[in-house]
C-alpha cells in the first residue's frame, strides 16, 4: 500500500495536480488572512484556468503556452464584461467568440488546450459581472492568477527539471515491456492469435502518444541544452526503445506455420517463451526501478537464457537430423539472432540508468532529430480550410456552440440559481467524438452523485472550519490528480471539493448544493443530446479518411525502402521519418477503431471490415519494417528486375486502394498477372543461387543456409504482396 501510495504520489498528474492546488490554495489563504478573500480568491481562478495549457514541451513553449493563456482568459472576461451590457452587441458577439474559441482546436493539441481553458473563462465570467474599473481590476486579478501559476510551474521545473522525462521514459520502457510480452505469448500451444494482435494494436496507440510526449520534451532539451547529460542517456534510453519496437514488429513469422512445425517440440517453444518473457520482465523490472528511483540490479542472465536456446535449437537439430530439420533450425536461429540484438539495445538502456558517465556514441542517429517534432505553425488557411462540414472540428464547435446558448436559453426560463454551472459542464463532457462524450456524461453524473451523499454527510456530522478547509483543499487535489485517469473519481472528487468549499463559505449551503447538482446533471444531458443529434462524427465517416492515411503511410514507407535499396549508404531521415509516420498513423487508425466500438450498435456501420483493415495495414506494416530492417542489416543483391516489378505490384495495389477511398478511378497501368508474379518470384531466386555458385567458394551447407536464407525473403516479398491484394480486395468491400 505504501508503494503505491509512493507511486501515485511520484506521479506525472499528481505533481500536476500539485501544482494547480498550491497556485490555487496560496492566494486564498494569504488574502483571506489579510481581509481580502475576494482578490485571493480571483487569483486563483485564473491560476486555476490556466494550468490546462502546461502540457509536455520544452521550457521555451511551456513558458509561451502558459503566458498566452494567461492573457487569454483575462482578456475573454474582461470583453464580456464590456459587451454585456448591450444585448444587441453582446449575443452575435458571444456566439462568434464561442465559435472560434472552439475552431482554434484545429491547431493541435495545445490548441486544444487553449480552447478548453478560454471557454471554461467565457462560462465563469458570468458567475460575477463587473463593470467600470471593476471589471480591469477583476480581468487584472485572473492575469495575476495565470502569471502565478507560472512562477510555480518554473519552480517545479527547476526543483526536478529531469523528472517529468523520467517518468515518460519509465512508462514508455513498460508499455515496450508489455508489448514484448504479448510477442512471447504467441509462443503459446493454442495461443489466441486474433485476441493477442488486438491487445498489440491497442498497446500502439498507447506508445504512440508517449514517444509524442518524448519527442516533445527531450528533443526540445537536446537543442536547447546539449551539456545536459541526464537528457542525453533519457534520449539514448529512448531511441533505443524505438528500435526496439520496430525490431519486434519487423521479426514477424507466420505463427500458425511455426506451431505446426514445433507444437511435437515443446521444449523449443518453451525455451523461446522463457527468453521473450524476461526480456519483457527486464524491461520492466527497469521501469520500476526508475519510478522508484532504486539502484538497479538484473534478476534476469539473458546471455544465460539466450544460450539454453542454443542448447534447445542443437537439441532440435539431432532430434530430426541435420536434412530434416534445417528449414526449421534456419526459422530458430532467426529468433535467436532477434534475440540477440534485443538483448544489445536492453544492455545499452541499463547502462544509460546504471553508469555515472555516459560514453554511448549516438552514430549520428542525433543529427536532425528536431525534424521528428510536429513543427509548431498556425497558419490561417488552416483554420480557413476546416470551416466545413467535412471536418470533425467544425461540427464540434457547431454542435458546442448551440448546445451553450440552449444551455443559457434554459437556464434563463427555468428557475436555475446559476446558469453559468450549465455552460460549464457543457464544456468540461463535450467532446467530438460521441463515445468519449456519453461516457464522460454519465462519469460525471455518478461522481456527482457519489460526491455529494459523501460531502453531505461529513458536513452533517461536523462544521469544523478548519477541517473541513483542509478535506477542501485534499480532496481538490485528489480531484485534478485523477482527472486523466478515472473521470468518475475525479468527478467525486470534485463534487466533494465544492461542498465542503460552500459549507465553509455559504450558510444555507445545502440549497445552494441542490442546484449545483442539478446544474451539472442538467448540462451533462444537454451534452450528451447534443453530441447524438447535432451533426455527429460516427467514425464509420471518418474510417476511410484513417484508412487513407495509415495506406499512404505505409506505401510512403515501402518507397523508402525501395529507394534504401536501390542506392543503398546511410539511413535516410526522409526514410525514418516514414517509419515513425507509418507507426503513428497506424496508431491513428486502431484509434478511430476503439471510438466506433464506444458508439451506438446502429452506428458501427462495417466495423469488423474495418477492424480487418486495421488488422491487415498493421500486418504490412510489419512486413515492410521486416523487409527493412532485413536490406539494413544484410548484404544484398543489386536491385533486379525482378524484385523492382514485385515491389512496385504492391506500391500500384496500395495506390488503387487509396483511389477507392478517395472515391476516384485508379487503373493500374499495364498491370502484372499472378502467373507472371510467380515467375519473378522463381527469378529472385534463380539470381541468389546463381550470385552465389559464381561468387566465392562455399561448402554445400553454407549454401543451403544461404538459399533458405533468400527463400525466406523471398516468402515475406509474397507475403507483403498478398496482403497488399487483401487491402485492395478489402477496401473494395469497405466502399460498395
Amino acid at each position: 500500500m505504501i508503494d503505491k501510495i509512493e507511486k501515485f504520489t511520484d506521479s506525472t498528474y499528481f505533481t500536476n495536480a500539485l501544482k494547480a492546488t498550491l497556485s490555487a490554495v496560496f492566494p486564498v489563504l494569504l488574502f483571506s488572512y489579510l481581509g481580502y478573500f475576494e482578490i485571493g480568491f480571483n487569483i486563483a481562478l485564473g491560476a486555476f484556468l490556466t494550468y490546462p495549457s502546461d502540457i509536455p514541451s520544452s521550457l521555451k513553449h511551456k513558458i509561451k503556452g502558459i503566458l498566452f493563456t494567461a492573457f487569454l482568459v483575462s482578456s475573454i472576461n474582461l470583453l464580456i464584461n464590456l459587451f454585456y451590457p448591450y444585448p444587441w452587441l453582446f449575443y452575435p458577439f458571444f456566439i462568434l467568440l464561442l465559435f472560434v474559441l472552439s475552431m482554434i482546436s484545429v491547431y493541435g493539441q495545445r490548441a486544444t488546450i487553449v480552447s478548453f481553458s478560454a471557454l471554461l473563462a467565457v462560462s465563469l465570467s458570468f458567475s460575477h459581472m463587473h463593470t467600470g474599473l471593476e471589471m480591469i481590476k477583476y480581468a487584472t486579478l485572473i492575469l495575476s492568477g495565470g502569471l502565478f501559476y507560472l512562477v510555480i510551474s518554473l519552480i517545479f521545473h527547476y526543483t526536478r527539471p529531469n523528472r517529468y522525462a523520467e517518468l515518460q521514459v519509465a512508462e514508455c520502457i513498460k508499455l515496450t515491456s508489455k508489448y514484448l510480452k504479448l510477442r512471447g505469448d504467441l509462443w503459446k500451444i493454442g495461443a489466441d492469435k486474433k485476441a493477442i494482435i488486438e491487445k498489440q494494436l491497442h498497446l500502439q496507440v498507447e506508445l504512440n502518444t508517449i514517444h509524442h510526449n518524448i519527442r516533445r520534451v527531450l528533443i526540445g532539451k537536446q537543442f536547447n541544452s546539449i551539456t545536459s547529460n541526464q537528457n542525453r542517456k533519457m534520449l539514448i534510453a529512448f531511441i533505443s526503445l524505438v528500435e526496439i519496437l520496430e525490431l519486434a514488429l519487423s521479426t514477424a513469422f507466420d505463427h500458425d506455420k511455426l506451431h505446426k512445425k514445433f507444437d511435437d517440440h515443446p521444449k523449443v517453444l518453451s525455451t523461446y517463451q522463457n527468453l521473450a518473457y524476461n526480456l519483457a520482465s527486464t524491461l520492466k523490472q527497469l521501469s520500476k526501478n526508475i519510478n522508484n528511483r532504486t539502484n538497479y540490479v538484473s534478476k534476469h542472465n539473458l546471455f544465460k537464457d539466450l544460450n539454453a536456446l542454443e542448447l534447445a535449437i542443437a537439441a532440435y537439430e539431432n532430434d530430426l537430423g541435420a536434412t530434416a530439420a534445417s528449414e526449421g533450425v534456419f526459422m530458430l536461429t532467426t529468433m535467436l539472432e532477434y534475440a540477440e540484438k534485443q538483448i544489445e539495445k536492453i544492455k545499452v538502456i541499463e547502462r544509460t540508468f546504471t553508469t555515472a558517465t555516459n560514453t554511448y556514441d549516438f552514430k549520428g542517429k542525433d543529427k536532425d532529430l528536431e525534424k521528428f517534432l510536429t513543427p509548431q505553425y498556425y497558419p490561417l488557411s488552416t483554420f480557413v480550410q476546416n470551416l466545413s462540414f467535412s471536418s470533425t472540428i467544425f461540427r464540434h464547435s457547431l454542435r458546442l456552440t448551440i448546445t451553450i446558448i440552449i444551455g443559457g436559453i434554459i437556464g434563463k426560463l427555468l428557475p436555475f440559481q446559476n446558469i453559468y454551472w450549465i455552460l460549464m459542464t457543457i464544456i468540461i463532457i463535450m467532446r467530438p467524438g460521441y463515445g468519449l462524450t456519453k461516457q464522460r456524461s454519465i462519469q460525471r453524473a455518478l461522481g456527482t452523485i457519489l460526491g455529494g451523499v459523501i460531502a453531505f454527510s461529513i458536513l452533517s456530522l461536523t462544521q469544523n472550519q478548519i477541517l473541513l478547509s483542509t478535506l477542501a483543499i485534499t480532496c481538490m487535489l485528489l480531484g485534478l490528480s485523477f482527472t486523466q485517469t478515472n473521470y468518475t473519481v475525479s468527478a467525486t472528487f470534485v463534487t466533494m471539493y465544492i461542498v465542503f468549499l460552500y459549507g465553509i463559505l455559504t450558510p444555507n449551503f445545502v440549497h445552494v448544493i441542490q442546484f449545483r447538482i442539478i446544474d451539472t446533471l442538467t448540462g451533462a444531458l444537454l451534452a450528451f443530446l447534443a453530441n447524438h443529434f447535432l451533426w455527429p462524427s460516427w467514425e464509420y465517416i471518418k474510417a476511410p479518411e484513417y484508412l487513407e492515411k495509415a495506406i499512404a503511410a505505409n506505401r510512403d514507407y515501402l518507397n523508402e525502402i525501395f529507394a534504401f535499396y536501390r542506392n543503398k549508404g546511410e539511413v535516410t531521415i526522409s526514410y525514418r521519418l516514414a517509419r515513425k509516420n507509418a507507426f503513428i498513423e497506424i496508431g491513428n487508425l486502431m484509434a478511430s477503431f476503439q471510438r466506433m466500438s464506444q458508439e451506438p450498435k446502429s452506428k458501427q456501420i462495417k466495423m469488423t471490415q474495418v477492424y480487418k483493415l486495421t488488422e491487415l495495414n498493421h500486418s504490412l506494416l510489419s512486413s515492410i519494417a521486416s523487409l527493412g530492417t532485413y536490406i539494413q542489416s544484410h548484404k544484398t543483391t543489386p536491385l533486379s528486375e525482378a524484385f523492382t516489378i514485385v515491389a512496385k505490384k504492391s506500391i500500384k495495389n496500395l495506390e488503387e486502394a487509396i483511389g477507392y477511398l478517395k472515391n476516384e478511378v485508379y487503373a493500374q497501368q499495364n498491370p502484372i498477372t499472378n502467373e507472371e508474379l510467380a515467375n519473378r518470384f522463381t527469378e529472385l531466386k534463380n539470381i541468389r543461387e546463381r550470385e552465389l555458385k559464381e561468387g566465392n567458394l562455399i561448402d554445400e551447407e553454407s549454401f543451403t543456409l544461404k538459399m533458405q536464407e533468400a527463400q525466406l525473403v523471398i516468402e515475406q516479398l509474397i507475403w507483403l504482396t498478398n496482403l497488399s491484394e487483401r487491402i485492395l480486395k478489402n477496401t473494395k468491400l469497405l466502399m460498395l
